[in-house]
């Protein structure tokens, strides 16, 4: 395992892998690893023969008032973590090497970055795009693999690819949750005992809103008056939103079908948390209900 950390040595070392005729994967990483990301590198390790793990905290995702300061980096950790799993390159850049003097050119993602996480975080999905098709632009993996908790994120990176027409496939990977349903996530850490035993409330409102569904309720708003109860239920939860949406658009639905996405944010202490749910038939597969989503996405 390979630890690179400038621009040119990880251009290098992909144009061989190339070369090679190896296929490449991309697990791109902001560090702090955990069961989540691990379960990306297993997917790409299942698809791929020579992977790339990237692992940069990038300054352009977080807003001013926002913990890029303090997210959590445990360097020495994710590689210990990384070693079994045959990872050809780690790429660990610097933000100067990333963004050096003079840079000044950023992606602007269009309408499906405005709702939800994009008016939470107004420059968020800015700094999202111009990393990843930084690192695209860098490795050129035949796929890149990318977690279901980001949903929007997800979505965003997407519509970029298909819209500057990037040749990576990007692929989608079932949530990792905690026994009690919390989604993993590096912000977890920021959980004292009081607010991790709170934080289970976002997976519960997104549950509530399901078994709903299932038994045939399809109206958006008694689902989301029912998510919002959940979570408002929860003293030490502070909701941001809840919504449920069409993942083409990222727009709020009246009704809701198969392949549709509820989603909520809430802080819960010194963390701010996200979750969503894909709305399907009683007990489909997690990557089934993922093809549901991109499929109606596909279709919007």
């Amino acid at each position: 395992m390979r630890i690179v950390s400038s621009i040119g040595e990880m251009r290098t070392d992909a144009r061989r892998l190339r070369r090679q005729g190896r296929v490449v994967g991309l697990v791109p990483t902001m560090g702090a690893l955990h069961e989540g990301h691990l379960s990306l590198v297993r997917r790409a390790q299942s698809e791929c023969d020579a992977l790339v793990v990237s692992i940069f905290v990038n300054p352009l995702q977080f807003g001013p008032a926002e913990d890029y300061a303090r997210y959590p980096k445990s360097l020495d950790r994710d590689l210990e973590l990384l070693r079994p799993f045959g990872v050809e390159i780690v790429f660990a850049p610097e933000a100067a090497e990333m963004y050096p003097r003079g840079f000044g050119t950023h992606v602007e993602p269009g309408p499906v970055a405005e709702p939800l996480e994009g008016s939470a975080r107004p420059a968020h999905f800015c700094g999202v795009a111009t990393v990843v098709l930084k690192l695209l632009n860098l490795v050129e993996p035949e796929a890149a693999y990318f977690g279901q908790k980001d949903f929007q994120q997800v979505m965003v990176i997407r519509r970029m690819v298909e819209d500057l027409n990037v040749g990576t496939r990007i692929a989608v990977c079932p949530i990792v949750r905690e026994p009690d349903g919390l989604a993993l996530s590096s912000r977890n850490t920021y959980l004292n005992p009081e607010h991790r035993r709170a934080a289970p409330a976002l997976y519960r409102s997104l549950r509530r809103a399901q078994e709903l569904f299932e038994t045939g309720e399809h109206c958006a708003a008694t689902l989301l008056a029912e998510m919002r109860a959940v979570l408002e239920s929860e003293p030490l939860a502070k909701p941001e939103y809840a919504a449920i949406v069409d993942p083409a658009t990222m727009e709020a639905v009246d009704r809701v079908e198969p392949g549709m996405v509820a989603l909520v944010a809430s802080r819960v202490g010194a963390a701010r948390l996200i979750d969503n749910l894909i709305f399907g038939p009683a007990g489909d597969s997690d990557d089934h209900l993922i093809e549901l989503a991109l499929s109606a996405a596909a279709a919007g």
